[in-house]
């Protein structure tokens, strides 16, 4: 009786072991980004980060898919349309993203960040993942757009680097006499254009004033706005721009200026690491300066154009919320960091274990820059409501184009709808 008791129980045992590995299956969590140049080192960050996760979570694994850029914009926008969003998806925060947490397509993170997770983040770095009181992503980078010249071009023209705005349209007529593109940019994606525009704005009428015109777009109507569109009107009639501008991209812009085949280039400071890259012909001969002031404007030289926008957000759809949340934290926070030492960005978390002795030059300068920032506006096609960034870029693209005066470009901008005070 004893052995029958024996022999049930080690039975019973060995059949119930195989049935409680079988419950344990691996979840795997879909994630999607733009993150897809080898040369980038946000790719590379997120490759790094979804490796050592996936190597020391075998029962929570991430499969991330990226495509570049404006191809991403639209897979997203059409997967989020569809009800075919992955799990955990990249996204452009401000206007980009709020009709899809309007609409429920987004969870909020409130409650799964009461681990003192947002302790470790740099104070107020948060605040652009927050919408309607409720926090629905973490950040990983700042960003802040700066003017690059190449020393070496300006040198052979005899070109100092421009400090006000009659230096840099003086600094564009001689680089046109001397053969030089004096600027590059992709207006084909429209955005590069746009930062143009915005901020010369900023120069000319301040940051606060470009803040409550795209509250409020009738205060484009303003003298300071129009005087803005007249630069960047006096500044397509000098040849500032390269010819084919409408036909290139942010990839082929890029690739023009680390070619050494413009003198200028304004952008964010992701592309610092481009510019250093090993095999540009701008690796060493870059400077990062701010944005020319304009004399009698009411910007200063302080007052940035940048944000820390973008981040990854979560699927309230996913049938996996917790694995989701951790991945997102772990995924934000190291990529964050480690890009920060690649030349991605500038981190939103602390430096507590961070040796930044080895950050390239170019990433140097654009941390000091942001450390003199006083004022910042982010991203304007991310403040604006998705209609009216669209309707700005148009405008923006017409203007440079010849195909709309300043006058007109001004009549039209106070047509907008307005931000509906998304974000700051």
């Amino acid at each position: 009786m004893l052995l029958s008791i024996v022999l049930c129980n080690t039975g019973c045992s060995l059949d119930k072991q195989p049935k409680e590995e079988a419950k344990r299956e691996t979840v795997t969590l879909k994630l999607w980004h733009q993150w897809v140049l080898e040369t980038d080192s946000s790719t590379n960050s997120l490759k790094s980060a979804v490796k050592e996760w996936n190597d020391n979570n075998p029962d929570i694994q991430i499969q991330a898919d990226g495509i570049n850029g404006e191809q991403y914009k639209t897979k997203i926008k059409t997967a989020l349309a569809a009800g075919e969003a992955p799990d955990i998806f990249y996204m452009w925060g401000g206007s980009f993203v709020y009709p899809y947490i309007k609409s429920g397509n987004i969870l909020p993170l409130d409650i799964y960040l009461e681990d003192g997770i947002k302790n470790k983040l740099i104070p107020g770095s948060l605040e652009s993942c927050v919408f309607d009181g409720k926090t629905y992503s973490l950040p990983m980078y700042t960003f802040i757009a700066s003017l690059y010249c190449n020393e070496e071009l300006f040198n052979k023209a005899g070109v100092g680097i421009p400090g006000t705005y009659d230096d840099l349209l003086s600094a564009v007529k001689t680089f046109r006499k001397k053969g030089i593109t004096p600027v590059v940019i992709g207006e084909k994606d429209r955005w590069p254009g746009m930062y143009w525009f915005n901020i010369l704005a900023m120069r000319q009428a301040g940051n606060k004033a470009c803040l409550e015109a795209m509250k409020s777009p009738e205060l484009f109507g303003q003298q300071e706005f129009l005087e803005a569109a007249v630069k960047l009107d006096e500044l397509v009639k000098a040849g500032a721009f390269n010819e084919d501008a409408f036909s290139m991209g942010f990839d082929e812009m890029l690739s023009e200026f680390k070619q050494g085949n413009a003198a200028m280039i304004y952008q964010g400071n992701w592309v610092d690491v481009h510019i250093e890259d090993s095999r540009a012909k701008t690796k060493g001969k870059v400077v990062a300066v701010p944005f020319p002031v304009i004399q009698g404007g009411k910007g200063n030289v302080s007052d940035f154009l940048g944000a820390n926008v973008d981040g990854y957000y979560i699927n309230i759809n996913t049938k996996y919320r917790d694995e989701a949340v951790k991945v997102l934290k772990f995924i934000s926070e190291k990529a964050g960091k480690e890009g920060y030492l690649n030349g991605a960005g500038i981190p939103c978390w602390k430096d507590e274990g961070i040796d930044d002795t080895m950050l390239s030059t170019l990433s140097k300068q654009s941390v000091k820059l942001m450390s003199t920032g006083t004022s910042f506006v982010g991203w304007w096609d991310t403040i604006l409501p998705a209609s009216d960034s669209e309707m700005h870029k148009s405008l923006v693209a017409e203007l440079l184009a010849g195909k709309k005066t300043p006058d007109e470009f001004i009549s039209e901008m106070t047509k907008l709808k307005g931000s509906n005070n998304l974000a700051d």
